[in-house]
């Protein structure tokens, strides 16, 4: 155990089945960090979005963390292939053997296996019952997790995360293409000069601006759509109209697009240090049937964001295949990526029958114009659980926790412990 800024730092690593169908198969290891100040403390169990994001590296307390500490020891978990965890990358993935072999290894790497991996982890620790807090994919994770082992459970704290429970991908997306349609008109409406600058930016890269990111990607239309990333915030938002003001820098061969600019458009684009994020993106809702690439599916459905528009709106989380021929990051899993998406055997994610007797206290947090994570999908997969209560607000979008962390955890955990959530928010109760 480590001790700095006021915390208790303690680290944990097991090994679990890669297939839990075949316990006494292949191991991999599974890593997670303890944060506590009170060792007495019940545990929370923090389930980070994603898929493919490693869990929170704090260097002190602070945010939604430092107010989870007040209440429970606190476990950040590395799902598997993420962080400390079996890393399962472009370096790592081909010591498995062909790309068919790699999808296969792959298949393992859901929200059924995460779940699981977090039982063999509350074993090993001794844990009765623990209570979690699921960020946006992490949320997920926890519909699974209250489906498969309600009985571990506490309470759940979910944010921005009710995924639909059995919708079909294509209408997912077909949620996301018109929450980021909107997303977009709201954002230039405060900065109609960005949308000058845009156009200004397509028209250089279609007409031989010859821009490359650092990674020596070329840059295209569609990679500069992906600065909608930044739109999924309620304070980053506000950071993309600083990358549009610096877009431009005069050079002896006349404008190019600053260096500035192209690292910011790398940082929002490569999927070097998050590749299961690209991979795995769309298996999240593969039940029974395959995705098929379901975003770039229903993409002409939704003209105003296709690359032959004018001025292409920017897009948000939506993979397609172009990424995995164009990020060379991708560009060694381009075939796995087509295997996985042709997959047609993913089981259920949820039991809808456990879901409906839910007995589980749990507590949601709905944003509502929420460009990730559809509202309404949300609020019907709301209805669908028993006993949960979802929280609807105007507040915040997709980082809401990382926005407002402390009052967001104030008001869920007081939800699930039957107190007023205004005052817990505020800091009013001792919830």
């Amino acid at each position: 155990m480590n001790h700095y800024r006021g915390m208790d730092v303690t680290e944990h690593r097991i090994e679990v089945p890669l297939d839990y169908a075949r316990p006494a198969g292949e191991k991999i290891s599974v890593f997670a960090r303890e944060i506590s100040t009170d060792a007495t403390l019940p545990w929370l169990l923090f389930l980070q979005g994603g898929p493919g994001g490693k869990s929170p590296r704090p260097g002190s307390l602070s945010g939604w963390l430092a107010e989870a500490v007040k209440h429970f020891r606190v476990l950040l978990l590395d799902q598997r292939g993420t962080g400390l965890s079996t890393p399962a990358t472009r370096k790592s993935l081909p010591l498995r053997g062909d790309f068919a072999a790699q999808a296969r290894y792959l298949e393992h790497f859901r929200a059924d296996s995460i779940v699981r991996d977090a039982e063999a982890l509350r074993e090993h620790l001794g844990i009765d019952m623990w209570s979690t807090l699921g960020q946006s994919y992490g949320g997920f994770c926890t519909l699974t997790y209250l489906s498969l082992f309600p009985q571990s459970l506490e309470r759940c704290l979910v944010t921005g995360g009710l995924a639909s429970l059995d919708a079909d991908p294509r209408d997912v997306y077909r949620a996301t293409y018109q929450r980021m349609a909107e997303r977009n008109t709201e954002y230039f409406s405060w900065y109609p000069q960005d949308f000058e600058v845009l156009g200004r930016i397509y028209e250089h890269v279609r007409h031989g601006g010859d821009e490359v990111l650092p990674n020596g990607q070329r840059v295209t239309v569609p990679l500069v759509q992906m600065l909608g990333m930044y739109l999924g915030g309620n304070s980053r938002v506000h950071l993309l109209h600083h990358v549009f003001e610096e877009a431009f820098i005069d050079t002896p061969g006349g404008p190019r697009l600053s260096d500035t600019f192209l690292e910011a458009l790398y940082a929002q684009s490569s999927f070097a240090a998050n590749p299961l994020y690209a991979l795995m993106h769309e298996s999240i809702y593969a039940q029974c049937s395959a995705t098929n690439f379901a975003a770039e599916a229903v993409l002409p459905e939704f003209p105003q964001f296709t690359s032959h528009a004018k001025t292409p709106l920017l897009t948000g989380e939506m993979i397609f295949r172009w990424h995995f021929a164009e990020d060379p990051a991708l560009r060694p899993l381009e075939d796995v990526a087509r295997i996985l998406a042709e997959h047609e055997h993913f089981g259920p994610l949820y039991d809808l029958g456990v879901l409906a007797e839910n007995t589980v206290p749990v507590a949601a947090a709905v944003y509502h114009d929420d460009v990730y994570v559809d509202r309404e999908l949300s609020l019907e997969t709301a209805s669908r659980v028993k006993g949960l209560q979802a929280w609807v607000t105007e507040d915040f979008h997709h980082d809401g926790l990382g926005d407002e962390g402390p009052a967001i955890f104030r008001r869920l955990l007081a939800m699930t412990n039957g107190e007023d959530p205004e005052a817990a928010a505020k800091g009013l109760s001792g919830s």
